[in-house]
């Protein structure tokens, strides 16, 4: 099975300035401590990590670089592809709602390897807490300005948030149905409880209407546990189900995801997951979405 790798990321921490990887004290996340990521993670890592899977591409997502200088990560990474070969193309940093957001996006559409940006909107802790209309979020005028400067620039747009924001994504869709949007890391099921799998769902199809939208099949981790195809197994044919074969893309979230499990973990276990689907089926999910989706070139 060729797989191009949907979501994963480098860094050189002695080059370049990441504030999450080098500030302290370290912000909250979801996997808990990962100070196993505070070191540099080049392709020569990504290759041995992925050992024993054929690799025919790779979508860089942007790593939360200096946001002082979203540009500098586009030149970094290009210079990368170049010398390494990889990625194929990547996912840029921008965020919507400043001031430099025409320029940033004019510039970005302008490189031969971005496709998108990803800007993760202002998003609340739980269910419970999370509202319409905030400062920061897909709902903001300022947002939604730097929105419609996407498809102008040929950019499409990645979305992490938790699955409670997904009716602002589903308004954000319908309002800007041109523009091509990838939901991130299988909308943030974290909250594995019958009510919030319920809850999850339930956004997840609503979502899904908007055929403009996309979905990466990542980031299932949860902390303290081990990555397992057992723990995983109902999350990811439930998101398949929900948007069909033809709208899923797998990723590796390398190497955050390591955090959890071997890049051969995950992947043998998407594998297994979806062993009952069809070859071409099964092609689509692994490499055949990513490419069309992401405009990968093949290799000859």
């Amino acid at each position: 099975m060729k797989i191009i790798d949907a979501h994963q990321h480098f860094w050189d921490l002695e080059q370049n300035y990441l504030p999450w990887l080098r500030d302290e004290p370290p912000i909250k996340f979801r996997y808990g401590d990962y100070t196993a990521l505070q070191r540099n993670y080049l392709p020569g890592d990504y290759r041995t990590d992925s050992t024993g899977f054929e690799i025919a591409g790779t979508v860089f997502v942007e790593t939360e670089w200096d946001p002082q200088d979203p540009i500098g990560e586009v030149r970094w990474v290009e210079a990368l592809q170049r010398r390494e070969g990889l990625p194929s193309v990547m996912v840029a940093q921008a965020w919507l709602d400043r001031a430099d957001v025409e320029t940033v996006l004019d510039a970005h559409g302008k490189s031969p390897i971005v496709r998108g940006i990803r800007h993760k909107p202002r998003a609340a802790a739980s269910a419970d807490r999370a509202e319409r209309g905030a400062p920061g979020s897909m709902d903001d005028p300022a947002f939604r300005r730097g929105f419609a400067m996407l498809r102008p620039n040929g950019l499409s747009y990645d979305l992490q948030t938790p699955w409670w924001h997904l009716p602002a994504a589903r308004d954000l869709a319908d309002a800007f149905g041109e523009t091509q949007i990838i939901l991130n890391h299988t909308g943030l099921p974290s909250d594995r409880s019958d009510d919030g799998l319920r809850g999850w769902r339930e956004a997840m199809t609503m979502l899904a209407g908007a055929t403009n939208v996309a979905l990466k099949i990542s980031g299932l981790g949860q902390a303290g546990r081990p990555w397992s195809a057992d723990d995983n197994r109902g999350v990811v044919l439930d998101a398949i189900e929900i948007f069909g074969p033809d709208r899923v893309m797998f990723a590796s979230n390398f190497p955050v995801d390591s955090l959890v499990g071997s890049f051969g973990t995950i992947f043998s276990g998407f594998l297994e997951i979806t062993s009952g689907f069809s070859l071409a089926e099964r092609d689509a999910m692994f490499r055949g979405n990513a490419a069309r989706i992401y405009r990968i070139p093949e290799r000859t």
